[in-house]
């Protein structure tokens, strides 16, 4: 299980606009890593509006963010699409990526609801888990990111 401090496992994908996304690539900057279900779900959506909302207050706290969930990369990308969500949205079919951050549930084979804050030297800042209070990982996000800012 990944704790507070330890080295944020490496990840790759592709995201909805066709970019090639890594954790190493954002080096020097923080990265916001959210684990969600399963697209086109009433919470799953109302949790990436609330990302898409906020993108922009996020990217000026200093991060970056990227959402994952385990769907295939059409569906992820027609969500997308239609959400209009233009920050990194990775589709996890192969479910590496969950595996290696431990999100997984055991039985449904879909991600915990899990947001992960790693620092500009990859390693984990914060860890959040709320499965029902879909607002709640961007409020603790955002809170978080700006205690980091300088004063």
């Amino acid at each position: 299980m990944i704790q507070v401090g330890d080295p944020a496992p490496e990840f790759a994908g592709t995201d909805c606009q066709g970019r090639p996304v890594t954790l190493f690539g954002f080096r020097g900057r923080k990265v916001v890593l959210f684990f969600f279900p399963r697209v086109f779900t009433a919470g799953c959506t109302l949790e990436n509006r609330y990302f898409r909302d906020h993108y922009e207050e996020v990217r000026a706290l200093g991060a970056e963010l990227v959402g994952v969930s385990v769907d295939p990369a059409a569906k992820s990308c027609e969500f997308a699409s239609q959400e209009n969500i233009h920050f990194a949205l990775l589709s996890d079919s192969s479910r590496e990526i969950s595996r290696a951050y431990g999100v997984l549930w055991p039985l449904l084979n879909v991600d915990k609801r899990m947001t992960f804050v790693i620092d500009e030297q990859g390693k984990v800042e914060r860890i959040l888990h709320h499965e029902v209070r879909v607002f709640r990982h961007l409020d603790d996000v955002l809170a978080h990111l700006r205690e980091q800012v300088p004063a």
